[in-house]
């Protein structure tokens, strides 16, 4: 790559898509589904194994660095959980990578098969010290190459070591086997890259395999396989606990629900009650009133029945007295001229020659 190029990707990186202002790559987002996730976090297998002999070619989804810079700014913002998508990619080229070293394995039990379990063993012992001088020394050149020379040289050591128990392993394995089967190439199936490994390989070679782009890269590949299971997990564990959160948030909410329209239902219930109490007062009250103005009426109506009939009493009464001193007086004067008579009668004939005298006199004096 170019320097220019590199300059490009750098400030990809780094800006996103928005550096330059250019519409046609902002025309994909970084969540669209065409996007390779396992790409925005830096693990995506296609990346990882460029160049190596397993380099798997260009990924079928998207990759750029720019879409990388706008997920990284916006995650920090917002959680969009890509870690499980990038999860299920890289467990299912691990689990390839697997089915493949098992094949391996498999086809080279079989072409060997007429080596005991015993003479297995021990080269097994062998290939085992092999890998161990291997990885040392690959991490000795990292060490040299970052300037830590001191640590660089213990790891050294170890690696002589190593070998002087490798050169005795040997020995004991060569001891077990005929001269002519131990000419022949004895292999093993590296665990973590499915590589075969050679049981006479000389140390530049195991060196060359345990440092090179394509063990690394798997290890890399692993490692963040685990890693993601981690925090997928925990994202996980925590995205439970909030919906369970937010359960138990609604069934109080709903509780409380249930609660205010139970509440409501009794005041409604109350309101009515009182309501109906309130009618049936009036409803009373009303009658009170009504049997109240009915008695008062009928009292009324006894107290003026009873004034007219004493009224009437009265005038009997009174017409009966006046009747009684009419006829009183009238008997009295009747009396009065019964007694008139009577005395007038008396007079007169006790008197009747005087008066007949009298009344010629006067008759005389008339005429």
């Amino acid at each position: 790559m170019s320097a220019q190029a590199q300059m490009r990707a750098m400030l990809d990186q780094l800006m996103g898509t928005s550096r330059d202002g250019d519409s046609t790559r902002q025309r994909i987002k970084f969540s669209d589904e065409r996007v390779c996730k396992s790409h925005l976090l830096n693990c995506c297998p296609h990346d990882i194994l460029s160049g190596t002999r397993m380099d798997l070619g260009e990924c079928l989804k998207v990759h750029d660095l720019a879409l990388r810079a706008d997920y990284e700014i916006a995650s920090k913002q917002q959680d969009f959980f890509f870690e499980l998508d990038a999860m299920d990619h890289l467990k299912s080229f691990i689990a390839d990578c697997d089915r493949q070293t098992d094949v391996a394995k498999k086809s080279l039990a079989d072409s060997q098969k007429e080596i005991s379990a015993e003479v297995a063993a021990k080269a097994e012992k062998v290939h085992e010290l092999n890998e161990e001088i291997g990885k040392l020394l690959a991490k000795a050149e990292q060490l040299g190459a970052e300037g830590n020379v001191e640590e660089s040289q213990k790891v050294m050591d170890e690696v002589e070591k190593t070998r002087i128990r490798k050169r005795e392993a040997e020995e004991i394995y060569r001891s077990s086997m005929p001269a002519s089967s131990f000419q022949q190439q004895k292999l093993r199936v590296c665990e973590v890259c499915s590589a075969y490994l050679g049981l006479h390989d000389n140390d530049r070679r195991l060196a060359d395999h345990f440092g090179g782009k394509l063990h690394l890269g798997f290890i890399e590949i692993r490692e963040k396989l685990d890693e993601l299971k981690r925090i997928v997990a925990e994202k996980q564990e925590k995205r439970n606990q909030d919906r369970l959160k937010r359960r138990e948030e609604r069934d109080r909410e709903e509780r409380d629900k249930l609660k205010r329209r139970s509440r409501s239902r009794e005041k409604r219930r109350h309101r009515s009650s009182s309501r109906e109490r309130k009618r049936k007062t009036r409803s009373r009250s009303r009658e009170k009133r009504h049997r109240h103005r009915s008695r008062s009426g009928s009292r009324s109506r006894s107290h003026s029945h009873q004034r007219s009939r004493d009224g009437s009493r009265d005038r009997s009464s009174k017409s009966k007295s006046s009747r009684d001193k009419e006829r009183t007086s009238r008997e009295r004067d009747r009396s009065r001229d019964k007694e008139r008579r009577r005395k007038k009668r008396t007079y007169e004939t006790a008197n009747g020659k005087s008066e007949e005298r009298s009344s010629e006199e006067r008759e005389a004096g008339e005429i």
